[in-house]
């Protein structure tokens, strides 16, 4: 048995150790907002944060989360109304949607230790988010207006 708190509540996955945390989310616990998309963490859509800190989930193993604080987008904010996914809303970013849990956890994170992010930091952050749909313009403005809403400075 593997223990880690899950979006703010305690949990015991009885799976291998060596389970990629994405499966152990999705298929041991039911949880389905982080999404499968490359199994190498390449493309960002399995970002979760662990302990605080964005993380590929498709490459972190069950063990090496024992004990730690994992979020996934379902923990974000539990009427979905982070500031990240209230700008996503009102910008209609996502055109598939696919990946769109993946980035907004990834923004999420980069406005909790940048809170008044200029482009270049947006996009180097973003950067190993993939979107097929092409949204990046929109996912910029997004990122934007939540720094805003959370009190920083839009710096675009």
């Amino acid at each position: 048995m593997i223990e880690f708190e899950l979006n703010g509540r305690q949990v015991s996955v009885d799976a291998e150790p060596d389970t990629p945390l994405l499966w152990a989310i999705r298929d041991e616990i039911g949880l389905t907002g982080t999404k499968f998309g490359c199994g190498i963490g390449a493309c960002g859509a399995c970002t979760v944060h662990i302990d605080g800190t964005a993380t590929r989930s498709c490459i972190t193993y069950l063990s090496d989360v024992e004990g730690m604080k994992v979020t996934t987008i379902e923990g974000l904010d539990e009427n979905g109304n982070h500031p990240v996914q209230e700008a996503w809303r009102n910008l209609r970013v996502p055109q598939c949607g696919y990946c769109q849990s993946g980035q907004i956890m990834q923004a999420a994170s980069l406005l909790k230790d940048t809170p008044n992010p200029s482009d270049d930091d947006i996009d180097a952050v973003m950067t190993g988010n993939l979107c097929r749909c092409m949204t990046y313009p929109r996912i910029r403005q997004a990122v934007r207006d939540a720094a805003t809403a959370m009190g920083g400075s839009d710096n675009g």
